[in-house]
């Protein structure tokens, strides 16, 4: 696919550091939106007049949003413009925060969660711009902190959410999201100009409606495995129809002159390779951040818990955040000097031994703190690399689109990471004080099959080859990165 320079002349060129900043919020924001109710979840219910199985699109509905839209807007941007396309994706969010504000009833909110779902785009849209108006020795420390703000946001997210909502109502959370897409999409009006690259042709309707149909069946599937049985005839049916959509999908565009995904790219071992080691990566992250929290808040009585609040889980949790920060510019470097492949290697063997660590189930707040960091450590080095993985292996013209598949392909991983922890806290339970709890050896469970998984994305990065040099990405724009790191 060929790709069409589009002049950018008489329009300023910001500081890298001011781009680098506006990009990395952007992602920042859009973590703190996906993880705006998952603290509020058990209130939902009560506070909505809605059953929980209701009440659980909340979370459902932002997922398939996500899901649909990342890989459109990522086409859509290699075709109209990388920076347009991350303006709607901010404009759509921003509406979709307002109307969660004011929103009476619970199918309103649940529409207001699918439209900040689109917010995901933005992640995969922020990494093509910086490759694309940034100088080369700035490329690879800001995709590392752009990749790896998911994670902060979401370490940031949780404890935030926890205290605007015991302080106020929890519709200021949407108010203050409005506000923040607003602020967002103003400073990426100012501050980013337009990527001068196009890709061209014409967008494959048919290929993105088949593929949304696709994803929704599997992810409607996966979200909704445990509620509804697994052996279930919809759930059985759904993943029967994902699997034939998919089929259909993939022979749609291999013979598409404009295909929504090129899967002939796609294909290359250093593409598809990374592809699927993130998704048993973000299994594997997904899963500690998830779990942590739970064990933090489950009663002392519990042999494993440490009976702490919402507010207090979240400030436990919050070297997370800064640890993720702090390695983002190390994962640069260390793709600078080694490449970005061991980088991923390196950050998936530290993502399992914090796993592992935590399969221990620590007996003190410290032993915790310890081991939750290191599982954010590892999770920044790897998630850092994997973009960098990406564009050495695609045309510049196909960043927006292959970013928004691996995108895709992480959520995947923690969109099963959540209906594994879902199916195994409820499978293995104890009674403790006529309560009914998950108990200390599913936390094991989970804890040493994220372990697994952060260690079989270890070993499928270190056997995967090298891209053929000269094809996307100069090397010298990543072994320069850390200039600025």
């Amino acid at each position: 696919m060929a790709t069409i320079p589009c002049s950018s002349e008489g329009v300023p060129s910001p500081r890298p550091a001011v781009v680098i900043g506006v990009l990395a919020s952007c992602g920042l924001a859009v973590s703190l939106m996906q993880t705006l109710v998952v603290p509020l979840l058990p209130q939902f219910p009560q506070l909505l007049s809605a059953s929980p199985a209701t009440v659980a699109w909340l979370v459902t509905a932002t997922l398939v949003a996500a899901a649909v839209s990342a890989p459109v807007l990522g086409r859509l941007g290699d075709m109209y413009g990388k920076r347009r396309m991350l303006l709607v994706a901010l404009g759509i969010v921003t509406v979709g925060s307002a109307l969660g504000a004011v929103a009476p009833n619970a199918a309103v909110l649940i529409v207001a969660r699918a439209l900040q779902g689109v917010a995901m785009g933005a992640i995969a849209l922020g990494i093509s711009i910086m490759r694309d108006v940034l100088p080369p020795a700035r490329i690879g420390s800001g995709i590392a902190l752009m990749s790896s703000s998911l994670g902060i946001g979401g370490a940031i997210g949780l404890p935030l959410t926890g205290v605007v909502a015991q302080q106020t109502s929890w519709r200021w959370l949407f108010a203050g999201a409005a506000v923040l897409g607003a602020v967002q999409f103003v400073l990426v009006l100012l501050a980013v100009r337009e990527s001068p690259l196009r890709s061209g042709g014409r967008f494959d309707v048919l290929g993105a409606v088949g593929l949304s149909a696709a994803l929704v069946c599997l992810l409607l599937a996966v979200s909704k495995g445990n509620e509804w049985g697994w052996s279930s005839t919809r759930v059985l049916g759904l993943l029967v129809a994902a699997a034939v959509l998919i089929a259909v999908w993939v022979r749609w565009e291999l013979r598409s002159r404009t295909p929504l995904v090129d899967l002939r790219v796609s294909a290359r071992p250093a593409v598809l390779w990374t592809n699927v080691a993130s998704i048993v990566v973000g299994f594997g992250m997904f899963a500690g951040f998830l779990v942590t929290t739970q064990v933090l808040q489950a009663p002392e009585v519990s042999g494993y818990g440490f009976g702490l609040s919402l507010v207090a889980a979240g400030v436990v949790l919050l070297p997370i955040g800064a640890a993720m920060t702090i390695f983002s510019p190390v994962s640069a470097r260390l793709s600078r000097r080694r490449g970005a492949r061991t980088s991923l290697v390196l950050g998936a063997v530290v993502l399992a031994l914090g796993n592992i660590l935590m399969a221990t189930l620590p007996g003190s707040i410290p032993l915790v703190i310890a081991a939750s960091t290191t599982t954010a450590i590892g999770a920044a080095i790897a998630y850092s690399a994997i973009p960098l993985l990406i564009m050495q292996a695609v045309p510049p013209g196909e960043t927006a689109a292959a970013n928004s598949l691996n995108t895709l392909m992480r959520m995947l991983g923690t969109s099963s990471c959540s209906a594994v922890v879902a199916a195994v806290t409820t499978g293995l339970t104890t009674t403790v004080g006529g309560r009914l709890l998950p108990s200390g050896s599913a936390y094991t469970v989970i804890f040493l099959a994220a372990a697994g998984a952060a260690l079989v994305g270890a070993a499928i990065a270190a056997l995967t080859p090298r891209p053929p040099v000269g094809e996307a990405l100069p090397t010298e724009a990543v072994r320069s990165s850390a200039t600025a790191a």
